[in-house]
């Protein structure tokens, strides 16, 4: 079941990074709320913020590492929801940059929130950092709660 749910949200990242290739990549930018928020096409050769340009071998291993072992913990150890869903939101956008990596040498971005930053990111991105920010959480309160116990 933690399968079929990682593939949906693949496959929901890869048909817009289809788009932003297909379409976004040749008009380059869309202003949808003008001064704060564009679809802006970029190819993103590095990690988060484009720090370590140009290491996609190191990126490809840490993600199917990742994966692969998140997926094995989904399997074998209890958890809540709040763990079970950040687990699958990371998986699913590891291996959605990881697709890109492989596939084209870089990582589809578009996503460009002038008002926050001047990065552009995908989907991939974020459930990658919701799926860390759940995964904070559930350490957090399951700590609490053996605190409790004791």
């Amino acid at each position: 079941m933690y399968e079929v749910i990682v593939a949906i949200l693949i496959g929901l990242d890869q048909i817009i990074k289809y788009w932003a290739l297909n379409y976004l990549q040749v008009v380059e930018s869309i202003p949808v709320i003008n001064n704060i928020f564009n679809l802006t096409y970029v190819e993103n050769r590095g990690a988060a913020f484009g720090m370590l340009q140009n290491n996609q071998t190191i990126f490809i291993v840490v993600a199917a590492i990742a994966s692969c072992y998140g997926i094995y913990y989904l399997h074998t150890k209890k958890m809540n929801n709040i763990g079970k869903i950040g687990i699958i939101l990371v998986i699913s956008g590891a291996i959605g940059n990881l697709i890109d990596r492989v596939r084209l040498g870089f990582v589809v971005d578009y996503l460009d929130f002038h008002i926050i930053w001047n990065y552009v990111f995908n989907l991939a991105d974020c459930f990658v950092v919701v799926g860390t920010i759940l995964l904070c959480i559930y350490i957090i309160t399951s700590e609490e709660d053996k605190k409790q116990v004791k």
